[in-house]
């Protein structure tokens, strides 16, 4: 293909920013996780949101239950970044907290169905959603919480130049769970 034609392709693989995360329909998000029939991956510092909806936590158990890979990446408590992120956030040690009680929530709810859970000390520049040949990225802006910052919605398209996301640092990591 030509360079044009893989650009155009590209443009294919958008299908729409939203302007906040808390703007995603919780229809999009259940159907992301939902219609995974090989892979879900989740890179967060605490994704909160997600264990907090147990329609959302019932799926990703099921979808491991089902032998749908899923794997979870948790800011690690420990972590420096962790604390930055919070100071950033202007919300102090609640970073810290909330990502001790994603820990929680995600391992006692999802491990026992077959899903991996990591942690993480990575700086997040955004937080990303990956289910098959779908991903949701969360960008994050400095100071505002990532429910207040864009999600793009991308999707695997022939031709287009998805090996680029591939290569991104979140597919780097959950490749490194492997290890």
């Amino acid at each position: 293909m030509t360079r044009e034609q893989v650009a155009s392709a590209s443009e294919s693989e958008i299908i729409t920013v939203h302007p906040h995360r808390w703007a995603v329909r919780r229809d999009v998000w259940g159907r992301l996780f939902a219609e995974a029939s090989e892979e879900i991956g989740i890179l967060v510092y605490s994704g909160t949101f997600i264990h907090d909806d147990h329609g959302l936590m019932r799926v990703l158990s099921d979808k491991a239950r089902a032998d749908v890979r899923v794997r979870i990446l948790l800011g690690d408590p420990d972590c420096p970044n962790v604390v930055q992120r919070g100071r950033d956030e202007g919300v102090g040690d609640s970073q810290v907290e909330r990502c001790r009680n994603a820990i929680h929530w995600y391992s006692s709810k999802l491990v026992p169905a077959g899903a991996e859970i990591r942690l993480h000390q990575t700086v997040l520049y955004n937080s990303i959603y990956h289910s098959d040949d779908q991903l949701l990225v969360n960008t994050h802006a400095y100071g505002q919480p990532a429910g207040d910052a864009p999600v793009l919605r991308l999707r695997r398209v022939a031709g287009g130049d998805w090996s680029a996301i591939s290569k991104c640092p979140a597919q780097q990591a959950f490749s490194a769970m492997d290890r």
